[in-house]
């Protein structure tokens, strides 16, 4: 089972934000269903336009989602104010007060580490995130993570996190990861390439995103649309003898020829969907309509190499 807790708050009394509801409604969905429509995540969804939320209220949920020991994976999703001072650094509550700004990130650390769930993502768009994972008694910037851990920040350590036009820029960008933006050729989205993703879009004068993990595997957070059907995936070995082999091309494999080779036509459909996932390349031509007319070839691209020795070992 696949538990996620997805919290976002705007109406703090002070300091209001405008995107978090918005952020927290976009990942609700997102994660609840996979792109074939398939459910993922059981979502519950705990936003300020719908209900109070204390700092007890949210740390009692929090307590709940890893408390439980019938999850696979239990995900945390917060978007609102974070803050920190010489103590710790806390998820901030509407109802926050001096040195009682709201849920300590060790506290959310100390729940995380203990729970019975095989794997736990905390994924948080707040200002001065990337404290978490941090023991602030300790005075070291280490983090300290049982295995099976994945924290996910909009920011580092003393570094805010902007909202623009109705969004959190790091949210905006962690859906468009999901959605497909971070997908393997498998359509796998993990933790690790969602924060490729968010850090190869965000400059060096921005926000920085901090990934801390401590894992054995990447499991997937959310399946996009395969970019290659996996039956096409499984017939490399069969085209390709060899990861180094060149699969011979000749005009019968294209459409335009006369007279027509429809299993030839069929091949060259899939190889060409091979070629736009980047795992096959034409030889000696930049496309492989020119070599197919000019009877070169094609063969596996490093990348295609990888899928065809998962596809050889039985693994896809």
């Amino acid at each position: 089972m696949r538990r996620a807790l997805v919290v976002g708050i705007d109406d703090y009394p002070t300091a209001p934000l405008t995107g978090c509801v918005n952020d927290a409604n976009a990942m609700a969905a997102l994660l609840a269903r996979h792109a074939d429509g398939s459910p993922n995540f059981d979502v519950q969804r705990l936003t300020s336009d719908s209900a109070t939320i204390t700092r007890s209220s949210l740390l009692g949920s929090i307590q709940r989602l890893f408390g439980h020991d019938d999850a696979d994976i239990a995900l945390l999703y917060f978007s609102g104010h974070g803050t920190e001072n010489n103590l710790d650094g806390y998820l901030v509550t509407p109802d926050a007060a001096k040195y009682e700004e709201g849920v300590a990130l060790t506290a959310v650390l100390t729940a995380a580490n203990g729970s019975k769930a095989r794997e736990v993502i905390v994924i948080l768009d707040s200002c001065m995130s990337g404290a978490f994972g941090q023991v602030p008694a300790t005075g070291s910037n280490q983090a300290f993570l049982r295995e099976g851990v994945s924290i996910l920040t909009a920011s580092r350590a003393g570094q805010v996190s902007m909202e623009s036009g109705g969004r959190g820029l790091f949210t905006e960008l962690v859906c468009g990861a999901l959605d497909g933006g971070a997908a393997d050729v498998l359509g796998n989205v993990t933790v690790a390439s969602i924060y490729a993703y968010v850090e190869q879009a965000l400059g060096p004068w921005d926000q920085r995103p901090m990934l801390k993990a401590h894992v054995a595997t990447l499991v997937p957070v959310r399946k996009a649309e395969v970019a290659v059907p996996l039956d096409v995936l499984r017939q490399l070995p069969a085209w390709f003898t060899t990861p180094d082999f060149e699969y011979p091309l000749d005009p019968s494999y294209e459409d335009t020829e006369e007279p027509r080779h429809e299993e030839h036509e069929q091949i060259f459909k899939k190889l060409q969907k091979c070629r736009d996932a980047k795992l096959v390349e034409a030889v000696g031509e930049d496309f492989m309509y020119y070599a197919a007319k000019n009877s070169t070839g094609c063969r596996l691209t490093p990348l295609g190499r990888h899928y065809w020795r998962m596809a050889q070992e039985g693994r896809i």
